[in-house]
C-alpha cells in the first residue's frame, strides 16, 4: 500500500500579505507610510500600496493628511467580536466573583488593543476608599497590571513595538526598556503582574494571563485598589490569588 503523502493546504499569497500590512498597523502606535511598512514586510512599494488601497476601500485602514496610514476600529471591532464569541466574559464571570469576595477590591478583566488593554468586564468595590475604571477604558500595556501580564506573554514579540511608546503617568512608570525589561523577568518568575502606582498615583494593580491552549493571549484578570488599602503580605496573596483565577479560565478555554 502507498502511503498518502499529505498535502500542505494552500495558502493565498495576497490575503497573506494584506493581512501581514494589517497586523502591522494595529500593533504600531502611530501610523506608517507606503515606503516603511513595505521595508519592514518585505514587500515591493507598489504590492503595499496596491493593498492599502484594498484595506482602505474595505474600511480596515485610514490614509491619514500626512500620507501615513493605520488601522481602524474596524479592526479592533472584529478583535472585540473573536472575544465575544470566546464567550469570555460569561467565562470569566465566576473568577472576577471569586477575586471579589476573596479582596473587596475593584477586579477586571481585560483584552489587548494595540499598545493598550480594554476593560472589557469587572466588579466594582464596595469599599469607601476604592479604585474604579469604566467599562470600555483603556491604560497601557506597561502601566497596570492587566496590561504587564498581557505584556509578558507576548514580550518577545511587543517588545521593539514598545520601546518608543513608555510614557510617563508618576514617577513610578517604567519609562527605560532596561527597567521594563527587570519587571518582565520578575513578572514572569513570580506568575502575575504588579503595578506599583505606575499609571495613577497611589493606585496598585495585580494582574494574569489568559491564554488559549496554543498559547496565545487572549485577555488578562487583574485586582486594582488604592495603596492604602493593602494588608501585610497582601502583594503575595492577591498576586496568587489572581495567577490562580487566570489559570482558571485558561483551563475553561482548552475544554472548548
Amino acid at each position: 500500500m502507498t502511503d498518502q503523502v499529505k498535502k500542505e493546504p494552500k495558502v493565498d499569497s495576497t490575503l497573506s500579505k494584506g493581512l501581514s500590512i494589517l497586523e502591522n498597523l494595529a500593533a504600531a502606535q502611530k501610523g506608517k507610510g507606503v515606503t516603511e511598512l513595505s521595508k519592514e514586510l518585505g514587500l515591493t512599494k507598489s504590492n503595499t500600496f496596491r493593498l492599502l488601497q484594498t484595506l482602505t476601500t474595505l474600511g480596515y485602514v485610514k490614509h491619514g493628511e500626512d500620507k501615513s496610514y493605520a488601522a481602524t476600529l474596524k479592526t479592533w471591532q472584529v478583535g472585540r467580536s473573536s472575544v465575544e464569541n470566546l464567550n469570555l466574559r460569561e467565562l470569566a464571570a465566576p473568577e472576577l466573583t471569586f477575586l471579589s469576595q476573596e479582596t473587596g477590591e475593584a477586579i477586571y478583566l481585560a483584552v489587548q488593543e494595540n499598545l493598550s488593554v480594554i476593560y472589557i468586564d469587572k466588579v466594582d468595590s464596595q469599599k469607601p476608599i476604592r479604585s474604579w475604571n469604566a467599562i470600555g477604558g483603556s491604560a497601557p500595556l506597561h502601566c497596570v497590571g492587566t496590561g504587564k501580564a498581557i505584556l509578558a506573554a507576548n514580550y518577545d514579540r511587543i517588545r521593539d513595538q514598545i520601546s518608543g511608546s513608555l510614557d510617563r503617568f508618576t514617577d513610578r512608570t517604567l519609562t527605560s526598556l532596561d527597567a521594563l525589561d527587570r519587571d518582565i523577568e520578575a513578572t514572569k518568575s513570580r506568575g502575575f503582574a504588579y503595578d506599583t502606582g505606575e499609571f495613577r498615583n497611589r493606585i496598585l494593580s495585580f494582574g494574569a494571563a489568559i491564554t488559549l491552549p496554543s498559547g496565545e493571549t487572549v485577555g488578562a484578570l487583574g485586582i486594582s485598589l488604592p495603596d492604602i488599602s493593602l494588608p501585610e503580605n497582601g502583594a503575595e496573596r492577591y498576586g496568587a490569588l489572581v495567577a490562580h483565577a487566570a489559570r482558571s479560565v485558561s483551563s475553561k478555554l482548552s475544554r472548548i
